[in-house]
C-alpha cells in the first residue's frame, strides 16, 4: 500500500479539486524547460509582426490576471513556478499548447478560426489552465502509478523502495511529451472551466466562448479540418463543451469587468477685457 502513498496532494485553483501528485514541481519544470528549449530550437517563428504582437499582448494580459488571482487567493507560492512566454509559430495546424512553467505556443493555423482577440483569449485561457492545474504532473503521476502496479521487481519498484528517485525523468524517458500531451477529458473540461474564468478576469467577454467553440466545431475546410481532428480528439464533445460553458457563464461573468477608456475634457478659464472669465473646453 505504501507504494502509492508517496507524493503530495495539490488543490486546483478555481475548481477546488484535489489530486495526488507523485512528481515535484522542480522535476516537472526542469524537464519542461528542456523540452521547450529543444522544441523552440527547430520551430519556425511567425514573421507576421502584427499577429505575433497580438499573441504576446493577449497572453501577457491573461498571465497578469492569473498571477494576481493566485497571489490573492492563497496560491502565492505557485506564482514562482511560472516564467510566462508567448510565441507564435508558423504551422498550419489548428493548435496551441502551454507547457508547465508557462511556456505557451500558438500555431498560425489557429488564428483564422479564433478571428479576434477575445476568442484567442478563450483558447489561451484554456491552455494556461492546464499549467495552473498541473495537469501534466497529474498525467505523469498516473502513468507512474500504473508502472508501479504492473512492474514485477523492475526498476520502477526499485525507485519506490529508494524513495521514488527522479520519477519525472523516469516517466519522461518513456517518450512523454509536454507539447503533445493527451490530457483526460476530465482535465480538458476543467481547463475549459478555468480558462473561461481566466479570460473573464483579464477583461475578455466570456460569452465569446460559446461562439468560438461553435465555430471550431463547424470549421471544416482543408488543412484546418485535419488539424482540428487531431486537437479535438481528446476533448469533450462539441455539444457537451458548449452546454458546460453555458453553465459556467454566470460564474465567469462575476469576474468580468470590461476595460473602458475614459475620455476627459479639460476646462480652462481666460479673462476677458472686462475682467469676466470665459470657460473654454
Amino acid at each position: 500500500m505504501t507504494l502509492f502513498s508517496c507524493g503530495t496532494t495539490s488543490t486546483v485553483p478555481i475548481t477546488g479539486r484535489k489530486h495526488s501528485l507523485s512528481v515535484s514541481d522542480s522535476q516537472v519544470l526542469a524537464l519542461s524547460n528542456q523540452e521547450y528549449t529543444k522544441y523552440m530550437s527547430t520551430a519556425k517563428l511567425s514573421t507576421n509582426a502584427t499577429q505575433t504582437a497580438m499573441v504576446k499582448r493577449v497572453g501577457q494580459r491573461l498571465a497578469n490576471a492569473v498571477d494576481n488571482y493566485l497571489k490573492n487567493n492563497g496560491y502565492a507560492n505557485e506564482v514562482n513556478n511560472f516564467q510566462w512566454e508567448f510565441n507564435l509559430v508558423q504551422n498550419d495546424e489548428v493548435n496551441a499548447f502551454c507547457m508547465p512553467g508557462g511556456k505557451i505556443v500558438v500555431y498560425t493555423g489557429l488564428l483564422p478560426v479564433t478571428k479576434n482577440e477575445t476568442a484567442l483569449a478563450i483558447v489561451l485561457g484554456h491552455e494556461i489552465a492546464h499549467a495552473v492545474a498541473k495537469h501534466s504532473a497529474e498525467q505523469m503521476s498516473k502513468q507512474y502509478r500504473q508502472q508501479v502496479a504492473t512492474s514485477i521487481g523492475g526498476a520502477v519498484l526499485n525507485q519506490v523502495s529508494a524513495g521514488a528517485g527522479d520519477v519525472a525523468s523516469n516517466i519522461a524517458s518513456t517518450a512523454f511529451s509536454f507539447a503533445n500531451a493527451k490530457h483526460s477529458r476530465a482535465n480538458e473540461s476543467e481547463a475549459d472551466h478555468m480558462g473561461l474564468i481566466f479570460a473573464a478576469m483579464a477583461g475578455y467577454d466570456p460569452n465569446e466562448a460559446v461562439t468560438f467553440w461553435t465555430r471550431m466545431a463547424n470549421a471544416n475546410s482543408g488543412t484546418q479540418q485535419a488539424g482540428l481532428q487531431s486537437w479535438l480528439s481528446d476533448h469533450p464533445s462539441d455539444e457537451k463543451r458548449v452546454r458546460d460553458i453555458k453553465g459556467w457563464l454566470p460564474e465567469a461573468l462575476k469576474y468580468y469587468h470590461p476595460s473602458t477608456t475614459k475620455t476627459t475634457t479639460r476646462t480652462t478659464t481666460t479673462k476677458t477685457g472686462k475682467g469676466k472669465t470665459k470657460r473654454r473646453r
